[in-house]
């Protein structure tokens, strides 16, 4: 950790692959949703800090952008997306001195709005790192014996721990947010609404957007978690207002490019072999918010209602499940890395599909509960090896594990037939 390490900062799976990043390429922009801990993260690796909500540094920023740049190496700006001009200079910057490692740490929150003024993509200067909320081996609920980058060589370690569904429910409402690690859940619990009020009054109506309008296609996502929807069904499911108005397509994608912008949600894209198959692209993306506490505020939801909205609970526990296996994802070394879902013409369909850059790939069916794991699940999952393995005309690799990742449970094992479970509170990096 280096010299602007915070008190009480919590390593984060990412700083393995920041530190990678940064021995690689001359500046590494760290990107993702306010309050998932990107400033710490970054201050923990660097020696030197220009922040931009300083309304002086801002100034001088918009004055010259190079100014910001100077400082003890790795030198960090931080929120640089509030003077998009920063993007070129740094990579003038990088340039002008030699492509050396390690010169510059950018965070964003946000896209940048002004995306005119960014004449260069950065390519072979900056490299991009995305993070999340914590996930349950960062905030210490699991307890990470059951490696993902082991998995994909071929080492699964057994562990315990035991989680009942209370706990389940409890983790999704909390969410995975660095500022409410040690409150008690009736504080953290709040956490999430004032996540999406702070959103809502000044980040939306910042990028001229209305909160109305966003409000209302956040609650439409939130009915339709872990689902893909379509534009008219959101549309559909946005009818707001005393005049019951449904807006159209154009701007439901328009605010949903938004949401992105900010890092609030992300689209799991359809996956089929072989890499060139048209199914990749033509299977609709699966809309999830980027922790499930978001989705939790947006429906008004608590601990002891979701026990009794099991299906509800379910859809949040899988975007938790996302959420943890991008964050594990991204300490894995590949520029291409993707999580995926399946989806054929006949209806098979598989939660997760994770496949590296090196083409190795392994699949996971999301379960509420171990007792969902049955003979009949496990058939489904051997359907699909044998459907997409079984031409040997198409090559297509065998996969490096097919799992069960599992809410409620105790043991991570092995069943007979190869397929893994593993309680999400065993899982970690």
């Amino acid at each position: 950790m280096g010299p602007l390490t915070r008190e009480g900062y919590r390593p984060r799976v990412v700083d393995g692959r920041l530190d990678t990043l940064l021995h690689t390429f001359g500046a590494v922009e760290v990107v993702g949703p306010k309050w998932c801990g990107k400033t710490w993260t970054a201050l923990s690796h660097a020696s030197s800090v220009d922040r931009l909500d300083d309304e002086a540094t801002l100034e001088v920023a918009r004055t010259d952008p190079a100014l910001v740049l100077e400082g003890t190496e790795p030198h960090l700006i931080d929120e640089w997306q509030e003077v998009p001009s920063i993007w070129d200079a740094a990579r003038r910057h990088v340039d002008d001195n030699a492509n050396r490692r390690g010169q510059l740490i950018l965070t964003g929150s946000s896209r940048p709005k002004d995306r005119q003024r960014i004449r260069h993509s950065g390519t072979g200067r900056i490299a991009q790192l995305r993070m999340w909320p914590m996930s349950l081996a960062e905030s210490g609920e699991s307890i990470g014996t059951v490696s993902l980058s082991g998995l994909f060589d071929g080492e699964f370690v057994p562990g315990r721990r035991k989680t009942e569904v209370t706990e389940v429910a409890r983790w999704c409402c909390r969410g995975g947010w660095p500022s409410s690690l040690d409150l008690a859940d009736e504080f953290a619990l709040g956490t999430s609404a004032e996540y999406m009020r702070n959103i809502l009054e000044i980040s939306v109506p910042a990028a001229g957007k209305s909160p109305e309008i966003a409000r209302a296609l956040m609650k439409a996502l939130a009915l339709n978690v872990a689902q893909a929807p379509t534009y008219a069904t959101l549309a559909r499911d946005m009818a707001y207002g005393d005049e019951d108005r449904t807006p159209s397509a154009e701007t439901v994608k328009n605010y949903l490019e938004e949401l992105k912008d900010l890092y609030l949600i992300t689209d799991l894209e359809g996956w089929a072999p072989p890499l060139r198959s048209k199914s990749r692209v033509r299977t609709k993306p699966k809309r999830y918010f980027i922790d499930p506490s978001l989705a939790v505020a947006m429906i008004g939801a608590s601990p002891a209602t979701l026990l009794r909205d099991t299906q509800t609970l379910g859809d949040l526990f899988e975007t938790l499940c996302i959420r943890d296996l991008n964050v594990y994802m991204s300490a894995i070394p590949g520029a291409s890395n993707r999580v995926m879902y399946y989806r054929d013409e006949k209806g098979l369909e598989v939660d997760v599909i994770l496949e590296l850059t090196d083409g190795r790939w392994g699949a996971f069916e999301i379960k509420l509960s171990d007792l969902k794991v049955d003979d009949i699940a496990a058939d489904k999952l051997h359907a699909f090896k044998r459907k997409v393995c079984g031409n040997p005309m198409a090559q297509i690799r065998e996969p490096e594990f097919l799992a069960f990742l599992v809410g409620r449970g105790e043991f991570a094992y092995r069943r007979d037939d190869g397929i893994l479970v593993i309680p999400a509170a065993t899982l970690g990096a």
